[in-house]
């Protein structure tokens, strides 16, 4: 099971996930199907289904243009709003592909319908992956549209948080960058998020992926996921995990990045006057 992972619109991730020996593969969160089908031609491999985690146009919107050009082609997700769905799927439902096996796991908060997708190969040395959409992030969790602090703390404690820690986590976003900064502003002690975060920066200026990561890394440095730690608890002024959570995800809503400092010999400038032709109303 090889995962290409496909950078494409502002932040986003897609996935094409090829079975090696078939040459068979599946897409996860198809959003620009030109850039997926280039891929494909180039990998020389079939398309024959598409997960999709949740509705959102950044997610979802290249469905009806594939399915278009892919006669037969099978589009997975938990929602209705999914754009050519063919199979509506439930929480635990298991879907084989060849030798991929894919378990759907339902986590309902981002949107009501979301849905995540855990895979592996019977056998096989690697390590299973978690298509995690936009429930869960390296260093973060999705925004709360439409559900709530109860619902996430389950999707990240009971149904994601118990999956096998070596589980690769491909994210629906890069934003792990600013994940981080918040982060260390929560945990300001904490050595393994300033150590990942600068790692994270220097991926940033290589204009490189900073996925996947691994879910036993995220218990170390992801504020959603250490609810129940002192430091956290301490930062929200809250002990029961769901609502530890709840004030984060405001606080996340929050958090703004540092000011760039302005310019000195702008400021200067500004002082002395010189701009002040260019300032005035005529």
């Amino acid at each position: 099971m090889k995962v290409k992972v496909i950078s494409v619109l502002e932040d986003n991730y897609m996935y094409l996930v090829i079975e090696e020996s078939s040459r068979e593969a599946i897409a996860v969160d198809a959003a620009v199907p030109k850039r997926l089908l280039e891929i494909i031609r180039k990998e020389e491999v079939v398309l024959r289904a598409v997960l999709t985690t949740h509705h959102h146009w950044d997610h979802a919107r290249g469905n009806e243009e594939l399915a278009r050009l892919c006669p037969g082609l099978r589009v997975y997700g938990a929602d209705e709003r999914i754009g050519a769905l063919t199979h509506k799927v439930t929480h635990d439902q298991e879907l084989t592909f060849g030798a991929i096996r894919v378990r759907c796991l339902f986590t309902p908060c981002h949107t009501s319908g979301h849905m995540c997708y855990f895979m592996w190969e019977d056998g096989s040395p690697d390590a299973p992956a978690l298509f995690s959409g936009d429930t869960l992030f390296v260093g973060g969790c999705g925004k709360f549209f439409e559900g709530t602090a109860e619902q996430m703390y389950t999707n990240l404690t009971q149904i994601l948080g118990t999956l096998p820690k070596e589980t690769k986590v491909f994210c629906g976003h890069e934003c792990t960058v600013r994940n981080l900064k918040f982060a260390l502003k929560v945990e300001p002690e904490n050595e393994i998020v300033k150590k990942k975060l600068a790692w994270a920066k220097q991926r940033d200026d290589e204009d490189l992926p900073t996925v996947p990561s691994t879910l036993q890394e995220e218990f170390l440095y992801n504020p959603f996921l250490r609810v129940t730690e002192e430091p956290l608890q301490k930062f929200t002024g809250k002990t029961d995990p769901v609502e530890v959570l709840r004030t984060l995800r405001t606080e996340k809503d929050n958090f703004k990045k540092p000011k760039e400092r302005p310019n000195p010999q702008a400021m200067l400038a500004f002082d002395w006057g010189l701009f002040n032709p260019f300032l005035e109303k005529k």
